[in-house]
């Protein structure tokens, strides 16, 4: 009696449940594969609106002779095809002389820059890895560069690199009593080397937070190992430090490389609209050729040159790195 009784009653219950419990997973799929792209949406938007418009329009520029004439109405500006461009590649011209030379000044402060900046992260996250007292005040202390905001910390660093009542030249000269006389560090050759301080100093800390992330999935295991067959520090760095941080430094220098390469706020800070001749970076030189001859189209040519440039720098790089990153595999 007890099971006739209960049984008409759960076979509604289950019959239906069952449609609607068939019913419920596809629409928990689907909305779990509209989900990724409803939260990317706002960046696409933003992505189109902030670079991709813009961008085009620069290179729609950069083949018209876009005047002061034309400013105010730019798409009736003539149409110059490639002149913009062989006027910024002629190197025999001065403009194209200028430009090589501002290209040649930021590879080098590249180079330079990136090789710091990843050299001193790299030090101190190592260094930072083992434990003893104050570690935690020591890595707050080494973010603070990259917390600060840019127009900040230059401005600050101007000011320290004033010639009479600067903190650097008080430093070397005053109390060091290195050199006959306090240094321009703003303007003529040295403007290079106070640059290359402020670069290094705001984006070391990036590397130091990249790599010491990446130093905690090596397993400590490993380390201790080739303490007991003899390895010292250098050659635990070596053998293992290394090679495991290899991914992560190979993504890391590439987003260096670019972020200084395209560094424009930097150096406009520091020195103003008007760069030193041997400040010159190419973000600051488009930007002069563009706003101060008012010749948007040849500042636009520049741009896309540089764009072009960056472009088979990191795909030859992404390409060399992914065929030895494979080949150490094999």
């Amino acid at each position: 009696m007890t099971n006739t009784a209960v049984t008409p009653e759960r076979e509604p219950a289950v019959r239906k449940a069952t449609p609607g419990g068939a019913r419920t997973p596809r629409r928990s799929g689907r909305r779990r594969i509209a989900l990724p792209y409803v939260l990317l949406l706002p960046a696409v938007v933003l992505e189109l609106l902030v670079h991709l418009i813009p961008m085009l329009m620069g290179i729609t520029m950069s083949f018209r002779e876009l005047t002061q004439f034309y400013i105010s109405n730019w798409s009736e500006a003539p149409w110059s095809g490639l002149d913009n461009f062989s006027v910024a590649i002629d190197f025999d011209a001065p403009a194209g002389q200028a430009l090589l030379k501002s290209f040649l000044t930021t590879c080098m402060f590249t180079v330079l820059s990136v090789g710091l900046c990843w050299l001193l992260g790299t030090a101190a996250a190592v260094f930072l890895q083992e434990h003893f007292r104050g570690r935690g005040i020591l890595r707050t202390l080494f973010l603070v560069p990259y917390a600060l905001p840019v127009y900040a910390a230059v401005i600050t660093w101007a000011f320290m690199f004033q010639r009479d009542n600067g903190v650097v030249n008080h430093v070397l000269h005053d109390q060091l009593g290195i050199g006959d006389s306090p240094a321009f560090w703003l303007i003529g050759d040295n403007s290079f080397w106070a640059l290359l301080v402020v670069s290094v100093w705001k984006g070391w800390p990036f590397a130091f937070l990249t790599v010491m992330a990446a130093l905690q999935n090596i397993p400590r295991d490993m380390y201790e190992a080739a303490a007991l067959d003899g390895a010292g520090i250098w050659k635990q760095i070596r053998h293992i430090t290394l090679p495991s941080l290899r991914p992560v430094n190979q993504v890391l220098v590439l987003v260096l490389f670019l972020w200084t390469f395209n560094d424009f706020n930097t150096p406009f800070v520091l020195f103003g609209k008007a760069a030193p001749e041997a400040a010159d970076l190419i973000s600051l030189h488009i930007y002069q050729a563009s706003f101060r001859t008012w010749n948007f189209g040849t500042g636009s040519a520049m741009s896309v040159l540089l764009l072009l440039f960056l472009l088979v720098v990191t795909g030859v790089y992404l390409l060399l790195t992914t065929r030895g990153r494979k080949t150490s595999r094999v």
